[in-house]
């Protein structure tokens, strides 16, 4: 790696903008501020990927998962390392350029894991969220901290897991916490300084608009937390972010009400931060049906005239359509098993909720699907070429079980314990639905719910993987699997491709190692 070259890299608002000029290159955590995660490259294609081999592997220290998206560009890889590390890697050989390595305090409240999903770019610097709620800019060349803020109470429990997105001259960021009581909010920090330029926070206090659905004072810790990376469109200047259930999870009776914005996708003005609409897709939610999921923009013909469209393919089980100028609700589709819901009313999109059914009692709810979801916060993918949404869903239930709820600062708000169904098959699909009814096109069977998110090419492949190892590439037009390798261990991240020396490759993080492969 040529030392000048790094210190000169700079990666500018202006290429954020337009990734398609560069498409070697993997500029933001979802390829594209459409959180498309698509790479038009097409070397890799349906008749050769049989011949895909490992070209270099990289090995973490960490012990939690690895669930990193990488960055590429300027012929670097930046990844983080679980909890809060950050490392520096030359495409061409997996050699490490710099390292931060973050020293994490004892006693860290998280539910699920100290991990992280990756780190932001713009100008020479790198950003990454903390583990103890920093946020830390570092020196794109040399691995340095320009600044470090904290931006929330660690002993309190709230979490920095996301990858920022970077926009313009400043970095949004995302928190966790909710089952910890939290109050969920949504950052803007200028890119420079390190200056907190706005904070919406997701459940509304006094005055605001939605503070009416919260009982009492139940909105302080409300949770609603925003800890997977939304999208951006810079024509409408909108930021779009999914967020997490109410606090105390699955234990409504302490906050009557519809309880925003939990479990809803928000749009806010990227300067300002103020809300522009709001969709809410479980309203009062009992079950844990956080909205973490990734938004993914398209344009696309409704009903005869061109709109700008969201899809989300929500934990909750239901395909959603929105128009994500106005936030009207279009279409809900049931896309795997749930009995939560009744119906969506098809004119609002507000569900009828199963209230005998599911909601945690003393003899155990059976709920489909779990806590975990039908998806989670793992990548969809999205083909312009095929018009496939692409989503890899888990198919299993649990029994919920009613619990005290006394709210202790910094400790765990839950309402309910949980059973899983004896004997149940649990298993995972990857589902190709059609983009704008939400109908099944196919599937792909696999052993055990997935945790592993999905990467679409221009070479109509569809890569991903599972948590017994297997790393795969199926045929993005009739899912027929065309290529597997075995990595050797849990896959919890998602796959990414770039082009390095005029050669398409695959990265992705299985196991404890970093994984990169290539045509021979």
């Amino acid at each position: 790696m040529n030392l000048l070259l790094l210190l000169l890299a700079q990666l500018t608002y202006d290429r954020l903008l337009h990734p398609d000029r560069e498409p070697g290159n993997w500029l933001t955590y979802s390829g594209n501020y459409a959180s498309h995660h698509y790479s038009p490259l097409g070397q890799i294609t349906r008749a050769n990927v049989g011949r895909l081999k490992p070209a270099w592997m990289y090995q973490i220290r960490g012990r939690e998962h690895f669930e990193t998206m990488p960055l590429v560009f300027d012929g670097v890889m930046y990844i983080t390392d679980p909890p809060s590390d950050v490392t520096a890697l030359d495409l061409r050989t997996g050699r490490p350029i710099w390292h931060y390595r973050r020293a994490i305090p004892p006693g860290i409240a998280v539910c699920c894991g100290q991990v992280n999903r990756g780190v932001a770019a713009l100008g020479g610097q790198i950003f990454v969220t903390t583990i103890d709620a920093h946020v830390v800019a570092l020196d794109a060349a040399t691995g340095r901290v320009r600044w470090d803020i904290e931006i929330a109470d660690r002993k309190l429990a709230y979490s920095l897991t996301a990858a920022p997105l970077a926009l313009k001259d400043r970095i949004i960021v995302g928190m966790a916490g909710a089952e910890y009581g939290v109050r969920g909010f949504l950052d803007a920090y200028d890119a420079k300084t390190g200056r907190r330029l706005w904070r919406f926070y997701t459940t509304p206090g006094p005055g605001e608009p939605g503070h009416e659905t919260w009982s009492g004072d139940s909105w302080k810790m409300g949770g609603a937390t925003t800890w997977v990376t939304g999208s951006y469109d810079p024509e409408l200047n909108l930021v779009y972010w999914g967020t997490g259930n109410p606090g105390p999870d699955y234990d409504g009776t302490v906050r009557a009400g519809d309880n925003l914005y939990s479990d809803s996708v928000i749009a806010l003005d990227a300067d300002t931060g103020k809300l522009k609409w709001h969709f809410q897709f479980t309203p009062h939610d009992v079950n844990d049906m956080d909205s973490n999921q990734i938004p993914v923009l398209i344009d696309a013909p409704w009903n005869g005239r061109m709109r700008k469209l969201m899809l989300f393919a929500n934990r909750n089980a239901f395909y959603y359509v929105l128009d994500r100028a106005t936030g009207e609700f279009l279409r809900a589709r049931q896309f795997t098993r749930q009995n939560w819901a009744k119906s969506i009313d098809p004119k609002t999109g507000r569900p009828v909720p199963n209230i005998e059914q599911t909601t945690p009692n003393s003899t155990g709810a059976l709920v489909y699907p779990d806590d975990d979801g039908t998806s989670n916060w793992f990548s969809p993918s999205y083909s312009p070429r095929t018009k496939l949404f692409y989503q890899n869903v888990r198919e299993k239930g649990a029994y919920y079980y009613k619990a005290d709820t006394k709210f202790q600062p910094g400790r765990l708000y839950l309402g309910a314990t949980k059973r899983d169904i004896p004997n149940e098959e649990a298993y995972g699909t990857l589902r190709a639905l059609h983009a704008l009814t939400g109908e099944q096109a196919w599937e792909f069977r696999m052993h055990s719910p997935p945790w592993g998110g999905v990467l679409a090419t221009a070479g109509d492949l569809v890569f991903s993987g599972t948590m017994e190892g297997d790393f795969f590439a199926l045929d993005a037009l009739n899912g027929k699997p065309l290529w597997r390798f075995q990595t050797g261990g849990e896959i919890w991240a998602n796959p990414i491709s770039y082009r390095s020396e005029g050669k398409q490759y695959i990265a992705l993080a299985a196991g404890s190692a970093l994984m990169v492969f290539g045509l021979d």
